[in-house]
């Protein structure tokens, strides 16, 4: 029996793909869903707390995100684009292995258009900075770069890695813009190749909103990268390869979320990249677990998450929270209300 891809593809027009944020974070829309009974409700995200209740754990992601997407040229003068995924010290197929910084000069990394770049090109990249391409695996790159202070130099030359249906022309980037916004206001350890979108919708003042409500938060850090964004290309989705991200969880929130588990209260993890870490083994550095329909959730009991792309891991991973049809459904309902999609766009609720 083969769980076929086209069970989980839906038509949406492309101007609702949304470009930029709403002004204000929290003023976003939300659909929220109630698995027991079967019915949805379309709110506000500023009521997210109303929807919350004394003992509730929140756990959100606190990955930051860094400027991962470089332009440049080949030595044939072809313009090149560069996605940094993580920085790499060893094989190229053990790259989810070796410790974080900044640092280092060797990353994994994916390029457009990919096929143009071979192994020992040099490519130049904005302010004199260059890389030579060491190693090409099955898409990947490893690019060994030429800077005394890379990590410097990455904050005067990159641009935050917004996704492809975002569109923004290489010289016309909104780049302070969204420096800021392509990122959470609790974001604290720097790693991320994409954002924890849901995570976008949450202010200072909504969160203390919601610990004045008896709402326990806690932190996760999972540095999203390709098993986040990658589309899945198998027909059978159960054929997909995840490569791995590197996650951690601080022994208070282990203790929190044992607690709540054990007097049996809901954990919500915010976003797909949080509900990952939650669901994975939390003695490995790196996870590459695959959530999708027929998966029984062990730890999370409800989550907020944004519109996700037809096909892709995280729209299998609600749909094995919440039902496939029931989530097609739901999103078939978004689409007609003129819902914001994807990274910039509006949220969903799942209770």
């Amino acid at each position: 029996m083969t769980m076929d891809l086209n069970l989980f593809q839906y038509e949406y027009p492309k101007e609702l793909i949304a470009q930029e944020p709403l002004p204000e974070r929290d003023s976003s829309r939300m659909m929220v869903l109630d698995r027991d009974q079967q019915t949805w409700e379309h709110s506000q995200f500023k009521n997210f707390p109303d929807t919350l209740r004394a003992g509730d754990l929140l756990v959100l992601n606190d990955t930051k995100v860094f400027p991962a997407r470089l332009f440049g040229k080949n030595e044939k003068n072809r313009n090149i684009e560069i996605l940094l995924l993580r920085t790499v010290d060893h094989e190229l197929s053990t790259i989810d292995h070796g410790p974080w910084t900044m640092d280092q000069k060797t990353w994994a990394c994916l390029a457009k258009p990919c096929r143009k770049i071979g192994v020992g090109d040099m490519i130049q990249f904005d302010g004199g900075l260059q890389g030579r391409v060491t190693e090409k695996t099955d898409g990947f790159l490893k690019i060994v770069f030429e800077a005394d202070d890379f990590k410097k130099r990455l904050e005067e030359i990159g641009y935050p890695p917004l996704p492809p249906y975002i569109k923004r022309d290489q010289h016309e980037w909104k780049k302070e813009f969204d420096k800021n916004r392509y990122q959470t206001v609790f974001a604290k350890h720097l790693g991320s190749a994409a954002a924890p979108t849901a995570s976008f919708h949450f202010t200072e003042n909504l969160l203390e909103q919601i610990q004045k409500k008896g709402v326990e938060i806690a932190t996760v850090t999972l540095h999203v990268s390709t098993d986040t964004f990658l589309p899945v290309r198998e027909n059978d989705i159960r054929q997909h390869k995840m490569h791995g991200e590197r996650f951690s969880i601080p022994e208070q929130t282990v203790a929190k979320v044992l607690k709540a588990k054990k007097e049996e209260r809901r954990v919500i993890g915010v976003g797909t990249t949080a509900v990952r870490a939650l669901e994975s083994d939390w003695t490995k550095p790196t996870t590459d677990i695959f959530i999708y329909p027929g998966y029984s959730f062990k730890i999370v009991s409800a989550m907020l998450t944004n519109f996700h792309q037809p096909g892709s891991t995280p729209l299998l991973m609600i749909s094995a929270l919440a039902g496939r049809e029931w989530v097609l459904k739901a999103y078939e309902e978004a689409i007609k209300r003129r819902y914001r999609l994807f990274s910039y766009g509006d949220c969903m609720l799942i209770l």
